[in-house]
């Protein structure tokens, strides 16, 4: 038994039945040669024999209810596998559309805070042969970047590799970080609030005599700025990393600023098609990574900048202009601090995503950014599951009031896998950002030549 982290305990603290706060995965697997007709179950049957849970998978909340211990974590010694993994079918004639929509339908779907906090679905029946896995777990035990890692080490470069763990059995333990004493952990506090006084001195100097800079609460309302329902619609598809990462090196810009602007371009496609894109540029909330240096205290450690995505004009070198200042200027925002600072001043990007959550209202103060979207690296090769070869990994992630839309991809072995996420309502034909993607790409291969 032990306390939950604050930044982990955040995400239960938030959650609603309107706001489920899980992450989630989507992979694609094309079976081995001779595999038949069988596979899936047999895969199904083999993680069901798992002998062990690691800790972070054998946990759950310690209480339920709004009492102290609902702040602690508990070992649960009866782990009931059976249902936390599941063998799916899809429903005929088994098309990727009918795998969108199960996907959808299970990650509107609220964890159950009874039992650890994870699900995995292994899923048959496609037309085409291959086989699908979703997985989900709660924020409150991984972000996305956790969920990924943890899904790679399950998986092999090697086809011929079989009876390899799942995700959630036991690894080999590191070695521990010594334990701090209560008295360390406040100097450690005390000495990261102290060095917010001249950070944020120094930030806010940077923003006084920086031009152009997206700031928070000067996003323009739009119809992703809104209360959410608790149903979703997700999409996905890949595109050739090898496009994207030419369009990078002809404009001068990272392989990131390319995708936002990727995304900048379709994003205004799309609400000039429902009639909706406001005269100001929108703003997105672009999460960093601080694993590498967070120690590994907190299953959470995501710093943020804002992006302006240029979908003020139809030009995709302004665009991608727009794009790489907004996104330099916000790293240089965050340089220099250390991952708790670096957390601590990214949240203040989100005053006006979590006063619209505490309070039920969007309309209380101006939005700070109008979708989120976030660049995780995965898998450099190919990778296998006992010989099956993983063809897909889209991110399934999460959206709350005033932020109803989230764009998440992944790299993957000379793809970029994008998942995209919308509640139900307020996107509509939300699979239609797939071909605008697709246009915005080709418009920024043709400006670049």
């Amino acid at each position: 038994m032990k306390l939950i982290d604050p930044a982990d305990y955040v995400f239960l603290a938030l959650e609603g039945r309107e706001r489920p706060l899980h992450v989630g995965g989507l992979q694609l697997f094309t079976p081995p040669d001779g595999s038949g007709p069988e596979f899936a179950r047999q895969l199904h049957a083999t993680m069901l024999q798992t002998p062990a849970v690691s800790p972070r998978f054998g946990q759950r909340l310690k209480s339920v209810s709004l009492t102290p211990r609902r702040l602690m974590w508990s070992d649960d010694s009866d782990i009931d596998l059976d249902y936390h993994v599941r063998l799916s079918a899809l429903p005929r004639p088994g098309r990727i559309r009918e795998l969108l929509e199960m996907t959808s339908h299970w990650h509107s779907a609220l964890l159950d805070r009874h039992r650890p906090l994870w699900e995995v679905h292994i899923i048959d029946g496609l037309a085409d042969g291959r086989i699908a896995v979703y997985t989900k777990m709660h924020h409150a035990i991984g972000d996305g970047v956790t969920a990924l890692k943890l899904m790679q080490s399950s998986l092999s470069e090697n086809p011929a590799a079989r009876g390899l763990p799942p995700f959630f059995a036991p690894r080999p333990r590191r070695r521990p970080h010594p334990a701090k004493p209560l008295w360390r952990h406040a100097l450690d506090l005390s000495g990261q609030a102290a060095g917010l006084i001249p950070a944020a001195a120094r930030i806010g100097a940077r923003i006084v005599t920086e031009r152009g800079m997206s700031l928070p609460m000067t996003a323009p309302r739009t119809i992703f700025n809104v209360p959410i329902g608790g149903a979703r619609r997700f999409a996905a598809q890949s595109w050739e990393i090898a496009r994207v990462r030419c369009v990078a090196s002809a404009l001068g810009c990272t392989l990131n600023d390319a995708v936002l602007a990727m995304c900048g371009g379709a994003l205004r496609a799309y609400l000039i098609e429902q009639n909706a894109l406001p005269d100001k540029s929108l703003v997105a909330f672009v999460p960093v990574s601080l694993h590498r240096n967070s120690g590994g205290e907190s299953s959470n450690a995501v710093g943020a900048v804002l992006a302006d995505l240029g979908t003020s004009t139809d030009d995709p070198i302004v665009r991608m202009a727009s794009v790489t200042r907004s996104m330099r200027q916000g790293k240089e925002l965050l340089s220099g601090l250390t991952p708790a600072q670096a957390m601590a001043v990214s949240a203040g990007l989100l005053t006006s995503f979590t006063t619209a959550n505490l309070t039920g209202t969007t309309q209380m103060v101006p939005p700070s950014f109008n979708v989120c979207i976030s660049n995780v690296p995965g898998p450099k090769n190919p990778l296998y599951w006992d010989g099956a070869r993983l063809e897909g990994v889209y991110p399934v992630s999460l959206i709350m009031d005033g932020a109803a839309l989230n764009i998440t991809l992944c790299s993957n072995a000379g793809t970029l896998d994008f998942g995209i996420i919308g509640c139900r309502k307020a996107v509509p034909h939300l699979q239609r950002l797939l071909g605008h993607l697709e246009d915005s790409l080709v418009a920024l291969e043709q400006a670049a030549r």
